[in-house]
């Protein structure tokens, strides 16, 4: 079992972001990367069908030798992950918006939280919300549209930078001093974000909260990979078109593989 991978999925190429920071940490375990781009935006759909992905997701990811997996998914987390345990003896990594230092640290105790639909519809996410908010202004702003058009490949598009001041209208003139992010996806539009706010805020993702949880949880497990002679192997499968998946991850200079296959 040292030797399996750690296995990452999510509703597209978002989750490359949970990714990076793992790759980074532990650089010489072996990566598989489900993107499961023909299904996606996930925040969309049904709880029932979040959890049927999921399931579909964690099955492939275990015939491809995962050890652990990681739910690189605000939406399938939220929504998922307890049927996900339930059912599979691996264990998971979930991700969810960084609430709880927003609201710990935020000085005008007003904080915004731009995620997706059906992480902001979730039970978990209420009951997160509700523990670590008291006495803290909150606007939640529904993130409608951004996964689409980074699943595009339209990062840096007008259309994008259009869609985005609509979407942060919600948030101009609030006294807000943090920014969560609550969707895996979200991170590759920070520099847009500090650039609408003029970098008068702070952005929190969950990235590298995972990674160190991740780490954590093989080293309890006795699962991680102590053979430092080289660098993992990482292979990224989408069961779209795998071109966007292969520039969004091209920054990363390492050896890695990206294949198209239907799951």
């Amino acid at each position: 079992m040292v030797n399996n991978k750690i296995g990452i999925f999510d509703s597209g190429v978002g989750g490359t972001s949970i990714w990076k920071e793992i790759h980074e940490l532990l650089p010489f375990e072996d990566t598989i990367y489900l993107a499961d781009s023909a299904n996606a935006p996930y925040g969309i759909k049904t709880r029932e069908e979040i959890i049927s992905l999921s399931r579909k997701n964690t099955i492939k990811l275990l015939e491809l030798g995962a050890k652990i997996i990681v739910v690189a998914c605000n939406t399938a987390t939220t929504n998922a992950i307890l049927e996900l345990r339930k059912e599979f003896e691996v264990p998971f990594i979930g991700i969810e918006p960084a609430i709880k230092p927003a609201a710990l640290k935020s000085k005008t105790k007003t904080i915004g939280i731009l995620a997706t639909k059906g992480t902001l519809s979730s039970h978990l996410f209420t009951k997160t919300s509700e523990l670590y908010t008291q006495g803290i202004k909150v606007i939640e702003v529904e993130g409608n549209g951004l996964v689409e058009l980074i699943e595009a490949g339209k990062i840096d598009s007008e259309e994008m930078k259009s869609l985005l001041r609509q979407i942060l209208i919600p948030l101009q003139e609030q006294p807000l001093d943090y920014l969560v992010l609550g969707c895996s996806h979200y991170p590759y539009l920070i520099p847009k974000l500090r650039a609408f706010f003029s970098n008068a805020i702070t952005i929190i993702d969950s990235g590298e909260a995972v990674a160190r949880q991740t780490k954590s949880i093989l080293d309890k497990l006795g699962k991680l990979n102590t053979n430092f002679q080289q660098k993992g192997e990482c292979v990224f499968y989408s069961n779209n078109n795998p071109a966007v998946l292969e520039k969004i991850i091209n920054p990363v200079k390492d050896q890695f593989q990206v294949k198209r296959i239907n799951f």
